[in-house]
């Protein structure tokens, strides 16, 4: 037995097992706590695909709605000798999430994401030359650029400024298996449709994905967890790129609480190279997170950027996160 179908046996041998006889959260206000941040997976593979989000692993209070949108940009330069990857794309989300019971939540989001300048070479470009690292050839090339390039297979595409790169449905939905005071453990399953009917990123597919969140608290100091693993059967996506069928997710992270309304928090994400098309994009793909939360009557505004590591050919240059979040 491979490793994909151990997983997919332990996540749904959990559910199974776990008993149903625990406390809930009725004594968390709706406003206490947002869970983690409100972000997606930047890497240019995973984030045109269905990528487990880092949840939290606790409930809401039931009967909490949360509204919420983010804005995202991010600056995509990826330069081997296999492909090339130079681009700007951003993203708008709006959703919505409901505590239906103690054991059941929902959430339907809508992300749509597209290529359009936002001027963050500058500012990576910048940031290289002060902290006096390599600018890793982008001194050598046109700022402002739009192009994917990967000859093995045949993927040229060039000029595409202000192309959709996705136009995704997702709707998730979780079951908790476990909860106290310090601990708590769910499971959900996420159902993704994304439909680009044309340009040179015209795609139509079906994806799911499965996953475990586990979180721990304890006064002013929250802990999340994720284990994900992501099923499509549509074998090529972002100008034909060869897809793996299944990629597994990762995840921690951690919030402070600094005071009633002021909140730190830090997430590291690791997700398994989703395609074997070139040497980089096979390997996983780890994006750090560091974020700020700011809480009002009832709703909250947080700010995170996402910055990849160790593999600089697989993942954005930089990604900022604007978000909103309100709960009734």
């Amino acid at each position: 037995m491979n490793t994909r179908s151990i997983t997919i046996y332990t996540l749904s041998g959990v559910a199974a097992l776990c008993s149903p006889h625990y406390a809930t959260a009725e004594d968390i206000t709706r406003f206490d706590d947002y869970g983690p941040l409100k972000t997606y997976a930047q890497s240019p593979i995973q984030s045109n695909s269905l990528t487990p989000l880092m949840r939290n692993g606790f409930s809401y209070q039931p009967g909490t709605v949360e509204l919420y949108t983010t804005a995202t940009i991010a600056s995509v330069w990826a330069h081997t000798e296999e492909y090339n990857a130079d681009y700007y794309q951003n993203a708008l989300s709006i959703g919505g999430l409901w505590q239906i019971s103690n054991k059941w939540v929902v959430e339907l989001d809508y992300t749509f994401r597209f290529a359009a300048n936002n001027h963050l070479d500058s500012l990576t470009s910048a940031f290289h030359d002060v902290f006096g690292l390599s600018q890793n050839g982008r001194d050598e090339v046109d700022k402002h650029s739009f192009d994917i390039s990967v000859p093995q297979y045949g993927v040229e595409i060039h000029d595409f400024n202000r192309e959709t790169l996705g136009s995704a449905l997702t709707f998730y939905t979780g079951y908790q298996l476990i909860e106290n005071k310090h601990h708590g453990l769910s499971i959900g399953g996420s159902l993704y449709y994304n439909y680009v009917p044309s340009g040179p990123f015209e795609t139509s597919n079906f994806e799911q994905a499965l996953q475990l969140n586990y979180s721990y608290r304890r006064n002013k100091h929250l802990f999340y967890s994720l284990l994900g693993l992501s099923y499509r059967r549509n074998d090529e996506v972002l100008g034909d790129i060869p897809y793996n069928t299944m990629a597994y997710a990762i995840g921690a992270g951690y919030q402070l609480q600094l005071n009633e309304k002021h909140r730190l928090l830090f997430e590291y994400h690791i997700y398994e190279g989703a395609t074997d098309a070139a040497s980089d994009l096979s390997k996983p793909s780890n994006e750090v997170l560091l974020g700020y939360r700011y809480h009002m009557k009832s709703s909250a505004i947080e700010i995170s950027m996402i910055e990849n590591v160790f593999n600089m050919d697989n993942s954005t240059d930089i990604a900022f996160t604007l978000g909103y979040r309100h709960r009734f």
